[in-house]
């Protein structure tokens, strides 16, 4: 009995944990690659928010890849079309959020989409996003949209191809020890 209890202690603290529901920081950048030319498609959909929470204000968080925004609005290839920051927890099981930029009209923006987010050993990106061309009565005449999903690596920025839209992503723990720095040298 002794030994079926030692037996069961060491393979919980060998057995791998589950993802636990932590905090992470995600911010994300929406790019139009302007050497591509644009692909126009459908309208995007009234329900494009669908089985999506909305993004908390009080979530939002200072972006701090400001330096990479930069370098794309110095080129002439990329422009930037949303940049935004938010905290919020994510485990195993899928979170889906919407985001949106510019003026709402008729429940449609200029910018709207969605990012279902699922932790893992990487994060699976699920990103559906449309940049819409709104006439002066409201409607959707136009859309371009990002539609992707990928494996992130966390802590990383990680960029999402998708034609003539791209994103840059990164997704970050907020509550992982930060990793140790790499020694200078290597002692003997």
């Amino acid at each position: 009995m002794r030994l079926f209890r030692s037996l069961t202690l060491l393979l919980t603290l060998v057995a791998p944990t589950a993802f636990a529901d932590d905090l992470y920081q995600v911010e994300m950048i929406l790019v139009r690659q302007n050497a591509v030319p644009a692909i126009v498609s459908r309208a995007a959909p009234e329900d494009w928010a669908a089985g999506a929470q909305r993004l908390n204000p009080d979530s939002l968080r200072t972006p701090s890849l400001n330096g990479e925004v930069e370098k794309l609005t110095a080129s002439n290839d990329y422009t930037v079309l949303l940049h935004k920051a938010w905290q919020q927890n994510l485990s195993e099981e899928a979170t889906k959020v919407a985001i949106s930029e510019g003026k709402e009209q008729f429940g449609q923006f200029p910018i709207e989409g969605t990012l279902n987010l699922k932790l893992g050993r990487f994060t699976d990106v699920d990103a559906d996003f449309w940049v819409n061309q709104i006439n002066s009565d409201g409607l959707v005449t136009a859309s371009e949209r990002l539609k992707t999903d990928s494996h992130t690596k966390n802590g990383q920025l990680n960029f999402l191809d998708a034609g003539h839209l791209g994103m840059l992503i990164k997704i970050t723990s907020l509550t992982a020890p930060a990793p140790r720095p790499v020694p200078d040298e290597i002692p003997d």
